[in-house]
């Protein structure tokens, strides 16, 4: 990668953190808010609560900490809590360098924890953020105490056709309508009265990221993971094959504790009853 991800242009960046700050205002009030300054750029970090380890939030691809505002709580009462805008991504963290490959992704990220002074993190994950957490577990593995994954993508099972069909159209004709459907039907249900949700789309029309592509890491990669490992899929997430990836993630880490939310869709914690059981599963499994 030679470029760096940005905005598309000024009016763009100054739209997008207008969506910003009211998806950010549905969270608690941070007890600390850090930009970590690291090799490839400035990380925007969250800090809430004050007890027991810390645990770090890995959000969707544009999701930002903001998607975690449910979680948040719940989870501060027990850990202090690190909620992080993805390096590379729209959000209030600034790439500054590029990234040559995953693990240059993996070592930004453990860069973070080093300058924060962290050690055995409890690394969770959500969509993308799983697979980050996951990449995490194979090349930077050396802070983390446990990863948990939400129905994290590309890890044990790819995309679905119908993400690259329903993606693709929506990016060539540069559509708000087509990325609205697409964010609807990807979620399985109407979300966009949620302003994370529409600080998604936000992310899609405003900003230009610039990262190395994300695809299933390799069997014997998997295999290395050592750390102890919760996986959640939601039954009826249509981003990928959910039985398929809980089956092969099973099969190449015998270790890990996983499991299928069966009413859920990609978004686990949007119904509150699955809330409830990911915040009860995280906290007894992997904290």
């Amino acid at each position: 990668m030679d470029k760096i991800g940005d905005f598309r242009n000024l009016a763009a960046e100054k739209r997008y953190f207008a969506a910003y700050d009211r998806a950010m205002a549905e969270c608690p009030e941070p007890g600390g808010v850090f930009d970590v300054e690291t090799r490839h750029g400035t990380t925007r970090v969250y800090r809430y609560g004050d007890g027991g380890g810390p645990m770090a939030l890995l959000p969707g691809l544009l999701a930002t900490s903001a998607c975690f505002a449910t979680l948040i709580p719940p989870l501060a009462e027990h850990h202090t809590v690190y909620a992080i805008d993805t390096l590379g991504e729209a959000g209030r963290s600034v790439q500054k360098a590029p990234f040559k490959d995953i693990r240059d992704r993996a070592s930004a990220l453990d860069d973070v924890f080093e300058k924060l002074g962290l050690s055995d993190v409890r690394l969770v994950g959500g969509s993308t953020g799983g697979w980050h957490a996951v990449n995490q577990a194979i090349h930077a593995p050396g802070r983390l105490a446990s990863i948990a994954l939400l129905d994290a993508t590309t890890v044990s099972a790819p995309f679905t056709r119908k993400v690259f069909r329903y993606g693709l159209a929506a990016a060539v004709f540069d559509s708000d309508r087509l990325w609205r459907r697409f964010v609807t039907w990807s979620a399985g249900a109407d979300i966009l009265d949620q302003p994370a949700a529409r600080l998604v789309l936000a992310g899609i029309r405003c900003y230009r990221a610039r990262v190395p592509f994300q695809v299933c890491p390799a069997e014997e990669a998997l295999r290395s993971i050592e750390v102890p490992t919760l996986a959640l899929f939601g039954g009826r997430s249509v981003v990928h094959d959910s039985a398929a990836a809980a089956a092969r993630l099973e099969s190449l880490l015998p270790h890990a504790d996983v499991g299928i939310l069966p009413d859920a869709g990609h978004y686990l914690h949007l119904r509150p009853e699955d809330r409830d059981l990911i915040i009860e599963r995280v906290l007894d499994k992997v904290a």
